[in-house]
């Protein structure tokens, strides 16, 4: 019996890519190939050359179909079979191929809100809810909206065979967050695009939309970001290599701020958990520093350490390039 594999790509959209998905029915016992769609409909070709290809990178089981159907992560690629311009994630297998001796590792705490009705979900049709508070890791009908969602898409990760490592409400009401790693890269955005697919795919079943804006609401409430965990081999055995991936990262602030996502400087303001989006700092423990180091790590003295600053809508292949080159390529002396 054929089987359905549902192909899923990034687009060219700017300043933040859209995921595209179509379905293509695959006869029993043959593997996803490559495929084509119209680039003049994704921002990613004229109208006069249109065709691009897609080159599956990344097949999982497909928990929603169930059976044997499938979810088929795809780059695109021209026609001449190089990466499309749009192809951030050749650029970052690129670089973690370049620094692979290092062992650099991945984790990500992607956040999100839900919106319905043009507001976050559960929020009044009229004024505002209550001030932030009860809603961080919360439970009870009141304070927390969306839950049945998250419980179909956790268990959806966990039969695709994502990383996914836990889940909890966030700060503002209607925001949630997951957790995935410890990935190489581009392991890493291979799963965070794909847990993000699966996140809008089951929303759809309840009439709600998935926000990755950086500042889903002005004012006094909590932005959204995908804070990232980020460890090489030195720094697991040794608080010094920590120390100088922080360093690493001061010396390339712009550059990365600039790779960080859309509206970073709306989020990144001082306030609500974040530091100023100009300055660069660090610090054991402290949430508005650009970079945490965690108690643990600091008490262990040897770990990991988390950049706070990407946000919720930034491209993980990007910013795990962006961290691979900063901190492997200044302990390699290439900086």
């Amino acid at each position: 019996m054929s089987y359905q594999a549902e192909y899923i790509w990034l687009d060219g959209s700017k300043p933040t890519a859209q995921l595209r998905c179509k379905t293509k029915i695959i006869e029993d016992g043959k593997e996803p190939g490559i495929w084509g769609f119209d680039g003049s409909s994704t921002n990613q070709a004229p109208g006069s050359n249109s065709d691009c290809v897609l080159q599956p990178v990344y097949v999982t089981p497909d928990p929603i179909r169930g059976g044997n159907n499938k979810l088929v992560l795809c780059e695109v690629l021209l026609t001449d079979f190089t990466p499309h311009p749009t192809n951030t994630r050749s650029l970052c297998l690129e670089v973690a191929e370049t620094y692979k001796d290092q062992e650099p590792m991945f984790g990500i705490e992607q956040e999100y809100t839900f919106f319905q009705d043009g507001r976050p979900l559960g929020w009044p049709s009229v004024g505002f809810p209550a001030p932030q508070g009860p809603y961080y890791c919360g439970v009870g009908g009141d304070d927390i909206v969306g839950r049945e969602i998250i419980e179909r898409h956790t268990l959806a990760c966990m039969e695709a065979g994502l990383s996914i490592e836990g889940t909890n409400a966030e700060v503002m009401k209607g925001q949630w967050e997951f957790q995935i790693g410890i990935l190489s890269a581009p392991a890493i955005g291979d799963q965070i695009w794909l847990g993000r697919w699966l996140l809008y795919r089951i929303a759809e079943d309840y009439g709600v939309q998935v926000s990755l804006a950086a500042k889903p609401v002005p004012g006094d409430w909590n932005g959204a970001g995908a804070h990232t965990n980020f460890s090489t081999k030195a720094m697991r055995e040794g608080y010094d290599a920590i120390i100088s991936g922080c360093e690493a990262l001061a010396k390339r602030t712009q550059e990365h701020i600039e790779g960080y996502g859309a509206g970073i400087q709306d989020r990144l303001t001082g306030a609500h958990e974040t530091a100023p989006w100009h300055t660069f700092s660090y610090g054991a423990s402290n949430r508005g520093a650009s970079v945490r180091i965690p108690w643990a790590v600091e008490k262990a003295k040897k770990g990991w350490l988390e950049d706070r600053r990407p946000n919720a809508n930034c491209d993980p292949y990007v910013v795990a390039k962006l961290m691979i080159e900063t901190i492997c390529g200044d302990a390699a002396g290439n900086l």
